[in-house]
């Protein structure tokens, strides 16, 4: 740790606990989003019901902006902060960042889908969507294991 970092915890001796309880407190909202609105885009595939379609649509809009998000970003500076500040390093720490980095491409791409059934221009089954929501499930089983594990390669 550099000399900053270690004034900073003396002055502030519970900080990294502190840190480290929002940035878990984040990820487990991010998830609970990367898991709920894929759920959604396979319940909003199988409607033909115009009130269905806009409740889904109003739903889908509100979990994206007020919840994913915001927790996928606070969750991302935190992590970076306390892999920065409390220099955590190896190969662990890359290969999360780099599921984390997919995780941000699959977030972006719910955007997108939502964007398109927010269009009704959505081509995909609900079949499509139950696969989809698979992705995430993986990527904390692994993110879980390096974090917990920290194995050296």
């Amino acid at each position: 740790m550099s000399g900053a970092t270690n004034l900073l915890i003396a002055a502030h001796p519970n900080l990294y606990g502190y840190l480290k309880a929002f940035h878990l407190i984040a990820v487990v909202c991010w998830f609970a989003g990367l898991f709920y609105l894929p759920r959604l885009f396979v319940y909003h595939a199988m409607t033909s019901n115009p009130v269905s379609n806009n409740q889904f649509k109003i739903m889908e809009h509100k979990l994206f902006w007020y919840i994913m998000t915001p927790s996928a970003v606070v969750s991302i500076v935190l992590g970076e902060v306390l892999a920065h500040y409390f220099s955590f390093s190896g190969l662990w720490l890359h290969l999360k960042m780099f599921l984390v980095g997919t995780l941000v491409i699959y977030h972006i791409y719910c955007f997108k889908l939502m964007d398109d059934f927010a269009k009704d221009c959505n081509q995909k089954s609900h079949k499509w969507f139950r696969l989809f929501n698979e992705y995430p499930i993986l990527v904390l089983i692994l993110c879980v294991i390096l974090v917990v594990l920290k194995p050296i390669f």
